[in-house]
């Protein structure tokens, strides 16, 4: 699985950083699920690895413009490109409003299936394969963060065992794979749960909006593989910072450590910080929490 930060920066565009934009890509199928779509996120995705036939699913933090003002682009764009698989779009109220007016006045509009889910704390999808559940957050507009959670999978298949015990290959063996039962043509009844390993643990991210410090926080972000987390302003800043709904470096990296997160990944920069100053911001940070990383535009990060 790969985290690919299409946009790093908080508020607007700068001459460093695109605004906020988050790409989740699935290792197996490559489908690709984006997590915010700020002004120039299609711009963004055409310069990196992405394939824009593999994206069919948005999920949308808040309504704020650096978090939502390239989305009616990006789906009309779809339609320009010819593609016609369905995209759902998920996100907080207001967000089907927003979407049909920006198509129906500007003469727009969507050749494919297109959904729009709005939604509020609790679970939003499940795929079978991972499921994602949104949370509250603490920010000047209706905000949400969001928990992915891959299922656990199935050990492998102690195939040298089988061979050994006469068991031919052949398609059941995908059902064996699965913990299964199959039933061969000589009678013999073979249960896959007996020729598994231990079960591989899925992956736990969180994806944070906007916010301000919140309780809430150490629940989305529990004992997570990797979480993402709004580091907008330095620690000296902290008034400025939290009067905003915002988080400062120190914040964000105290949410990591209490939450028992294994990885943080610091983004969502104000536009006052160069490139000179995130060595200084990334030393914050990793005084609290020692495994943390600074976002970049297009940086692709692996889990």
């Amino acid at each position: 699985m790969h985290l690919t930060f299409l946009g790093t920066g908080g508020g607007a565009p700068s001459l460093q950083r695109n605004v906020t934009a988050i790409a989740f890509t699935r290792a197996q199928s490559g489908e690709s699920w984006l997590f915010d779509c700020g002004e120039g996120t299609q711009l963004q995705f055409m310069r990196s690895d992405l394939k824009p036939g593999k994206l069919d699913k948005i999920f949308i933090t808040h309504l704020h413009g650096d978090h939502i003002f390239g989305l009616p682009g990006l789906l009309t764009s779809r339609s320009m490109a010819g593609l016609t698989t369905p995209m759902t779009v998920y996100g907080p109220r207001g967000l089907k409003r927003f979407v049909e007016t920006a198509l129906s006045i500007s003469g727009s509009y969507t050749d494919y299936p297109l959904t729009i889910v709005e939604i509020e704390a609790g679970w939003t999808l499940d795929d079978g394969e991972f499921r994602i559940s949104a949370w509250p957050l603490n920010h000047t507009l209706e905000c949400l963060g969001y928990r992915i959670e891959q299922y656990d999978k199935p050990g492998f298949l102690d195939a040298p065992r089988l061979k050994a015990e006469g068991v031919p290959r052949g398609p059941w063996y995908q059902q064996l794979k699965q913990g299964e039962t199959v039933t061969l043509e000589d009678g013999r009844v073979i249960k896959g749960a007996d020729y598994l390993g231990p079960a591989i643990k899925g992956k736990t991210l969180a994806i944070f909006g906007d916010t301000a410090p919140t309780e809430v926080a150490l629940q989305l972000a529990a004992n997570v593989d990797l979480m993402v987390h709004e580091a907008t302003l330095e620690a000296a800043m902290i008034e400025k910072a939290n009067g905003r709904g915002h988080s400062t470096t120190l914040q964000a990296a105290e949410v990591a450590k209490h939450a028992g997160a294994k990885r943080l990944i610091a983004t969502h920069f104000s536009s006052r910080y160069l490139a000179k100053d995130m060595p200084r911001l990334l030393a914050e940070c990793q005084t609290i929490f020692p495994a943390t990383e600074l976002a970049y535009d297009l940086a692709v990060f692996t889990l």
